[in-house]
């Protein structure tokens, strides 16, 4: 008697699996369905926003960063994870309406939708990483071994990403102006993250309890400063930079899933 839900509990757990990898798979091949190019234009896209970049502000602006020697190359390892953060977060933001039809019809665990958008925007971040640390070591004849942990810098991102994914989706089901306020979010996020610049050109009479709250306690600012970090230098990571780390991306994971599932039991009925 005790084994059927230990059972029950195993076939739900593959069949979950087995979805999610279909919908990996299927979100991948749409993304570029009767492109010639296909999946290299997930290479070529960063590498644009990337020249665009450097043009501006290195060529244009001239700008120097204290202990950087290479502008591109430390550019390109912040644009990473906040690139893999925010094409989660926007696409899952209407991800619940692309589906609506297995949502309405069918008994689907939509909190799987997210999850997959995630994975299937991770194989785009893998191929650009790798590049970017082709680039590191052609550029600066160096390829950290610290890059073994940034795997779990993704993990981080990923709890982040599907954390705040999920809740943009179920609000954008009873809001449909939720994805438009999302992006001037997103907007913001992103100049609040130092990305093109580093953290020490912030004046300090900047430096006040709003900008700390903004800038110190981002997760993606920790992301980004863990990605350079991981790839541009040999220092390990200092444990309490991993624990907080840790701590904000399971919370923001467990708070974005507990009110995916408040107002999941309303979706069928307003898609």
């Amino acid at each position: 008697m005790n084994r059927i839900p230990g059972r029950h509990f195993l076939k739900n757990l593959v069949e979950r699996r087995t979805l999610l990898a279909q919908l990996v798979r299927r979100d991948f091949e749409q993304r570029y369905i009767g492109s010639a190019a296909g999946w290299l234009w997930g290479v070529v896209h960063p590498l644009v926003l990337l020249a665009s970049w450097i043009f501006v502000f290195q060529i244009c602006l001239k700008v120097k960063l204290p202990g950087v020697q290479n502008y591109s190359v430390y550019l390109f390892a912040g644009m990473l994870p906040w690139l893999l953060f925010q094409d989660t977060v926007l696409r899952s933001s209407v991800s619940l309406l692309d589906h609506s039809n297995l949502i309405t019809k069918t008994v689907f665990p939509a909190e799987v939708v997210p999850v997959s958008i995630f994975l299937s925007s991770l194989i785009h971040h893998l191929i650009a990483l790798v590049v970017a640390l082709v680039w590191a070591g052609f550029a600066d004849k160096f390829v950290s071994p610290m890059i073994l942990w940034l795997p779990v810098y993704m993990l981080f991102v990923g709890m982040l990403a599907v954390g705040v994914g999920w809740i943009a989706a179920s609000l954008h089901v009873y809001l449909r102006d939720t994805a438009q306020v999302l992006t001037v979010i997103m907007t913001l996020w992103f100049w609040a993250t130092p990305i093109m610049i580093a953290e020490s050109q912030i004046p300090d009479h900047w430096h006040h309890i709003r900008l700390k709250l903004l800038i110190e306690w981002n997760p993606l600012s920790w992301v980004v400063r863990g990605y350079r970090e991981r790839m541009l230098t040999g220092l390990w990571p200092q444990a309490g930079e991993i624990f907080a780390l840790a701590g904000m991306s399971i919370a923001v994971f467990i708070i974005g899933g507990l009110f995916f599932r408040h107002l999941k039991h309303g979706f069928a009925d307003v898609l």
